[in-house]
C-alpha cells in the first residue's frame, strides 16, 4: 500500500507547477506576472491533491488532466495576446519534463515520480524544493536557445515616478537598443504611451494624436506640473531615417533590481512589441 503525504505532495507540485509556468514565460516572450504564476501552480497543485481523494480517482482520466492544464494557463496568462503560443510552450515544456522524470523512474531513481499523472516524491521538503530548482534550471537550459528574448535580453518589471505618481510595467532589457539622451549619454527608455497614463494628472496624459506629431504638441503640453519635462528627441530606426518622439522625464526609474533615476521616457504611438509581452525598451 503507498502512503502518500498531502502536504508535500501539494508543495512537490505547487513548485513544479509554478517553475514550469515561469519557463513558459519566459521562452515564450511573456510578462512575468508572479501572482498570477502562483495562482496558476496552487489551482494544479489543487487537482494533484484532489486525486489522491477517496472517491476522486476519476480526476485521473485524461479529460480532467487537460482541463486542469488548461485552467493553470488560463489562470496564469488569461488576456494574454500571447496565450496560444505560451499554452503549447507550456504542453512542450511540461512534456520534457514529464519525459525526464520517466527516464528516472526507468533507470531506477527514487527521486520524483508520477503517480497517476501527478509528481510525488518521499524525499523530505528541502530536497523536494531543490528538485524542482534544479528542473526549472535544466530546462531552461535546454529550451533557451529556441526562445527569442534569451537573446536578445531579458524581460523585466518596471516601475516609473513622476510626481508621486506611478506606472508599472514590463520592460525588455534589448542588447540592440542603442537609444540614448544625446545631452547626458544615459539610456532611454522607449515606452507605450498608454502604458505610462499613470503618471500624468488627470486630463494631462499626451493623446495618441500628440505623440504621432510630437513637434506640434511639445509647446501646448509644457505647462503645468509638466512644465520643462517635455523634449523632443530625435532617433534612427529600419525604415525611418530622421524621426522624432516625444520624451518625459521621469523622476525616478526602477528597472528590474537597477535604479536608473530620472531618465528620459520616449513616448511611442505604437506597441513596442510584437504581441504585448512588454510595453518598453531599454538598451542594456
Amino acid at each position: 500500500m503507498t502512503v502518500v503525504y498531502m502536504d508535500s505532495l501539494l508543495l512537490l507540485n505547487f513548485a513544479v507547477n509554478y517553475l514550469l509556468l515561469l519557463a513558459s514565460a519566459r521562452l515564450a516572450g511573456e510578462g512575468i506576472r508572479r501572482l498570477r504564476l502562483a495562482a496558476g501552480a496552487a489551482l494544479g497543485a489543487a487537482y494533484a491533491g484532489a486525486v489522491f481523494l477517496p472517491g476522486c480517482m476519476f480526476l485521473s482520466h485524461p479529460v480532467c488532466k487537460v482541463a486542469a492544464a488548461v485552467g493553470m494557463v488560463l489562470c496564469a496568462f488569461g488576456g494574454s495576446v500571447r496565450l496560444v503560443r505560451t499554452a503549447l510552450v507550456f504542453l512542450g515544456v511540461t512534456a520534457a519534463f514529464g519525459g525526464g522524470i520517466f527516464a528516472i523512474e526507468l533507470l531506477g531513481g527514487q527521486g520524483l515520480t508520477l503517480r497517476s499523472g501527478v509528481f510525488y516524491s518521499a524525499m523530505d521538503l528541502r530536497l523536494i524544493l531543490l528538485s524542482a530548482a534544479l528542473c526549472y534550471v535544466g530546462i531552461s537550459l535546454v529550451f533557451q536557445r529556441g526562445a527569442r528574448h534569451a537573446v536578445r535580453g531579458e524581460l523585466v518589471g518596471a516601475v516609473l515616478d513622476m510626481g508621486g505618481r506611478k506606472a508599472s510595467l514590463t520592460a525588455l532589457v534589448d542588447t540592440g537598443n542603442t537609444l540614448t539622451d544625446p545631452v547626458t549619454n544615459r539610456p532611454v527608455m522607449v515606452a507605450e504611451g498608454r502604458a505610462v497614463s499613470a503618471l500624468f494628472c488627470p486630463g494631462r496624459c499626451p493623446a495618441p494624436e500628440d505623440l504621432r506629431h510630437p513637434a506640434d504638441s511639445l509647446e501646448r503640453l509644457s505647462v503645468g506640473a509638466e512644465r520643462g519635462r517635455y523634449r523632443l528627441l530625435p532617433y534612427r530606426a529600419v525604415g525611418v531615417e530622421c524621426g522624432m518622439l516625444l520624451a518625459v522625464r521621469v523622476d525616478r526609474a526602477r528597472i528590474g533590481t537597477e535604479e536608473y533615476g530620472n531618465i528620459l521616457v520616449a513616448l511611442s504611438p505604437t506597441p513596442v512589441s510584437d504581441g504585448g509581452g512588454y510595453q518598453a525598451l531599454i538598451g542594456a
